[in-house]
């Protein structure tokens, strides 16, 4: 016995996105281009910010962070998911909790960066004159800490959760990786608590962010509306619109994943579900912030002069 003495289990084999032979091939080179892309748009973005001075302002800073929780947790799931298309992908109970732990610390941490970011727009379009005095680096390495301290609090409270689980001898989890709600099912003593544990983090790491980044976008726009010129309130709508897209993508498919009953999701499309957010938003959003993003192009433009005329 592995890692946990009320478990009488001490592996998983996770059962992939699909048992259909004829896709494995298509789906493995599918999802390594989609790794391949999200590692190149992340480290490129993270790059960028760190090599060119003139992003090294609040705005870029939280992105700098997003890209690196992007990176993070795709490199928590994809690599072993792409196992499960060329060989049976065992993992052991250990590395199941393991990856469940960096998996939602890595996500709730990323719906509050959001959060961070929507307060930074509030600040730059509601208070500009005060803006560097508001948005001072204490203030965002203070926001910061509670960004990964959030993510870091609701990990450790799924992960205790799921640790209190016994599992019988039925070691196949539906799914690519070690996620909550496969995790209950599979578990021969989870109850109504575990399940209430759950969606009480969830419904925090979600609520908590989205009421947030509501109100900012409420001061934003009625600021927005007293702007006298359409220049002006052209502008301060640019400035929003990537934070916009990526917010309504990520949260959009996290609060359909977990906040509807099983009875309503099976298991199965809850899976396919999770690929949205955990695999496609990350691939998106350096695309989402350098395609819309004057400041990230000029960035990219100087740096690749450097490289050329060095």
């Amino acid at each position: 016995m592995a890692a946990d003495n009320t478990s009488s289990v001490t592996e998983f084999i996770l059962a992939g996105l699909t048992d259909q032979p004829g896709l494995q091939l298509p789906l493995f080179f599918l999802f390594l281009g989609f790794y391949v892309i999200t590692m190149l748009g992340n480290l490129s973005l993270v790059t960028l910010i760190w090599l060119n001075s003139h992003l090294h302002i609040p705005m870029y800073f939280f992105l700098f962070n997003l890209s690196f929780i992007d990176f993070s947790y795709s490199s928590t799931i994809i690599p072993k998911m792409l196992m499960s298309f060329v060989s049976k992908n065992i993992i052991s109970y250990t590395g199941c909790i393991t990856q469940l732990f960096l998996f939602c610390f890595f996500v709730i941490s990323e719906c509050f960066i959001l959060s961070a970011m929507a307060y930074d727009r509030y600040v730059a379009i509601r208070k500009p004159l005060l803006y560097t005095l508001t948005m001072s680096p204490q203030v965002c390495l203070f926001l910061l800490v509670g960004v990964y301290g959030m993510g870091a609090l609701g990990a450790l409270t799924h992960t205790v959760n799921i640790l209190f689980l016994t599992f019988c001898g039925e070691n196949l989890l539906n799914h690519y990786m070690c996620d909550i709600l496969p995790l209950l099912e599979l578990s021969c003593n989870s109850s109504y608590m575990n399940t209430l544990v759950v969606f009480t983090v969830v419904a925090i790491a979600i609520g908590v962010p989205i009421v947030s980044i509501f109100l900012s976008y409420g001061f934003i726009l009625s600021s927005i509306l007293h702007i006298n010129s359409v220049e002006g309130r052209s502008k301060a709508f640019s400035t929003c619109s990537s934070h916009i897209i990526a917010v309504s993508l990520f949260f959009g498919s996290g609060i359909f994943a977990y906040l509807k009953p099983p009875s309503i999701i099976p298991l199965d499309q809850g899976k396919v579900c999770t690929l949205f957010y955990t695999i496609v938003v990350p691939m998106l959003n350096p695309l989402i912030y350098s395609l819309r993003n004057k400041d990230v192009k000029l960035a990219m433009k100087k740096t690749l002069e450097r490289i050329t005329f060095s």
